[in-house]
C-alpha cells in the first residue's frame, strides 16, 4: 500500500509572465516562470478536476522511470500579485469568468524558447515516419492500458539534435523528437478507476504501429511495467502537493494498490487492442 511518509512538499517556481492561452478541455495556459523556462500550465479549479493534476504528476514520474520521452514537470506558484497583474487568467465556464486561485499548480515544461521554437501535434506521414523515437508510441500504449487512460493518446513533435544511427560518436543532425504530453486522464481523468477498451489508449495515426509485430515490439518497456518497483510509486506519490489531494489520500492509496495489481494485465490489454474495429496492428503474427 502507498503511503505518505513526508511532511514536506516541493519547491516550486515563481510564475512571472503569461505568454498565452493553450487549447484544450483543461484550459492550461503557457506561462513563463522564474527559472527560464515556459511551462504549460493547469490550474487546481481547472474545468477537468482537481485530480487531473496529480494524474499528470504521476505520469510524469512513471513515465521517467520507463525511459519514454515525457517534459519536464514543475509546480508552478501563481501569487497573488502575480495573478493581480495578470487579468487575462482566468477559467472560462459557459458566460462566467472564474478566477484562478494564488498557490501551487502543475506545470509542464514547454521544449525551448516559445518565441522561437515551434511545436507541432500533427505531422504529414512522409514526415511521422522519421521521427527519431517514434517507437515510443509502442512503449506509451502499453502505459496508458496499464495507467487505464481514458483520453487518446497525446503526443507533440519539435525539432531537436539528435544522434544518427551508427556507431557511438556519430555525428547529430537536426529531426524531429515526439515527447509524449497530457497525461491528466489517466485512471479516466477524475473518476479514479480503470476503464478498459480496445481502442483505449491508441494514437490516432495507425502509421506509428506498422512495425509491431507482436508482444515482443513493446519492449523494453512492457517488461519494465511488469516488473514496475513500488519504491517508484512510493516516491511520485510523496512528492505531489498536500493541497492537490486533500482529502484524497485513502482513496489514491486504493487506486495506486490497484495499479500495482494491474501490472499482469498488461499484456493482455494490449493484445486485445486487436479486437477494435480497425485492427492497429496488421503486422503482428497470426
Amino acid at each position: 500500500m502507498v503511503r505518505r511518509e513526508i511532511d514536506h512538499d516541493p519547491m516550486p517556481v515563481e510564475a512571472v509572465r503569461l505568454l498565452r492561452k493553450m487549447r484544450g478541455g483543461a484550459q492550461a495556459h503557457l506561462i513563463e516562470c522564474a527559472d527560464g523556462h515556459a511551462y504549460v500550465v493547469k490550474f487546481t479549479n481547472n474545468p477537468q478536476h482537481r485530480r487531473v493534476l496529480p494524474n499528470e504528476w504521476i505520469a510524469a514520474e512513471f513515465l521517467r522511470y520507463l525511459g519514454l520521452s515525457t517534459p519536464e514537470t514543475a509546480v508552478v506558484n501563481l501569487s497573488a500579485d502575480f495573478l493581480a497583474a495578470s487579468p487575462d487568467i482566468y477559467i472560462q465556464l459557459g458566460r462566467e469568468r472564474q478566477a484562478v486561485p494564488a498557490g501551487w499548480h502543475f506545470g509542464s515544461r514547454f521544449p525551448g524558447d516559445p518565441v522561437r521554437t515551434v511545436v507541432y501535434d500533427f505531422l504529414p506521414d512522409t514526415l511521422l515516419t522519421k521521427v527519431a523515437n517514434l517507437g515510443e508510441l509502442a512503449g506509451m500504449l502499453a502505459f496508458d492500458k496499464w495507467m487505464g487512460n481514458a483520453d487518446s493518446r497525446q503526443a507533440i513533435f519539435f525539432r531537436a539534435r539528435v544522434h544518427e544511427l551508427g556507431p557511438a560518436g556519430a555525428p547529430e543532425r537536426l529531426g524531429f523528437v515526439a515527447q509524449m504530453v497530457d497525461n491528466g486522464y489517466v485512471f479516466e481523468g477524475p473518476h479514479w478507476r480503470f476503464p478498459d477498451s480496445a481502442i483505449q489508449g491508441l494514437y490516432f495515426r495507425s502509421l506509428v504501429y506498422e512495425g509491431v509485430r507482436g508482444l515482443e515490439s513493446f519492449e523494453p518497456w512492457l517488461d519494465r511495467i511488469l516488473h514496475f518497483p513500488e519504491e517508484v510509486v512510493d516516491r511520485a506519490v510523496n512528492s505531489i502537493p498536500r493541497s492537490w489531494i486533500e482529502g484524497d489520500e485513502e482513496a489514491l492509496e486504493r487506486l495506486l494498490a490497484q495499479l500495482l495489481r494491474r501490472r499482469a494485465r498488461v499484456p493482455d490489454l494490449i493484445a486485445a487492442s486487436r479486437e477494435a474495429r480497425n485492427d492497429p496492428f496488421p503486422a503482428w503474427k497470426k
